[in-house]
């Protein structure tokens, strides 16, 4: 009867322990494409190797640490441009360039610890980053239906929101999540873009995004 205690005490934390380790860093998450990612043939046809090397990446960490840094409450962007569409697989979108925006509310230490994070889960997509910049990041988490409205901004270089998306988004009739994310998102559903505006010229291009099915909200877990 002890020993059978002891195992069923020693499997329950071991459990936890596992649970733990699995939670380390969560958040939520929010991605905008120069192109529809929700869509059907007759538009990513059109725009395929001729649209889409850009995005912006955003990570808010509701909790947990990376690198041992505790980064709750924290948020960072990587504003990448690519060499073609990104995400396809018929087209080659690296080598990729990445600018890098920090929470200015990070300590030098937490900044370092969200720019490896970031990198972490963007991959090849920000081998390259060719400036880190720190601005006051804003996030909304406005609730509608279907979880996609969100809106960010990063100073005067960054400005997203998106809502969910409606019948009167479809406009081939076979729409489904063409492109998926660019990121190791646990949880990511498309959604309609407002507005996706990059200020800075550090990529080599400006751009100022409206009324396009170019977004993925959800979360992120690790």
């Amino acid at each position: 009867m002890r020993l059978t205690t002891f195992v069923a005490i020693t499997s329950l934390a071991a459990a936890s322990t596992t649970a733990m380790a699995a939670t380390q860093i969560e958040g939520q998450y929010l991605e905008v494409r120069s192109n529809d990612v929700f869509t059907g043939a007759c538009v990513a046809n059109s725009e395929m190797g001729l649209s889409g090397e850009e995005a912006t990446l955003a990570w808010t960490v509701s909790n947990g640490s990376w690198n041992d840094v505790d980064l709750s409450g924290l948020s960072v962007v990587a504003v990448i441009r690519g060499s073609a569409t990104l995400g396809h697989t018929y087209y080659d979108s690296m080598p990729a360039k990445a600018v890098v925006i920090v929470d200015d509310a990070a300590t030098a230490e937490q900044q370092k610890a969200l720019i490896a994070f970031a990198h972490a889960e963007a991959g090849e997509l920000m081998d390259d980053i060719i400036e880190v910049k720190c601005a006051e990041i804003t996030v909304g988490g406005e609730s509608c239906t279907e979880d996609g409205c969100a809106s960010l901004k990063a100073g005067d270089l960054v400005e997203i929101s998106t809502r969910c998306l409606g019948n009167g988004d479809h406009l081939c009739g076979n729409e489904k999540a063409f492109y998926p994310p660019l990121t190791k998102a646990a949880s990511a559903k498309p959604a309609f873009t407002n507005v996706s505006s990059y200020t800075a010229k550090d990529l080599g291009r400006t751009w100022s995004i409206s009324d396009a099915r170019s977004a993925f909200v959800g979360t992120f877990a690790r």
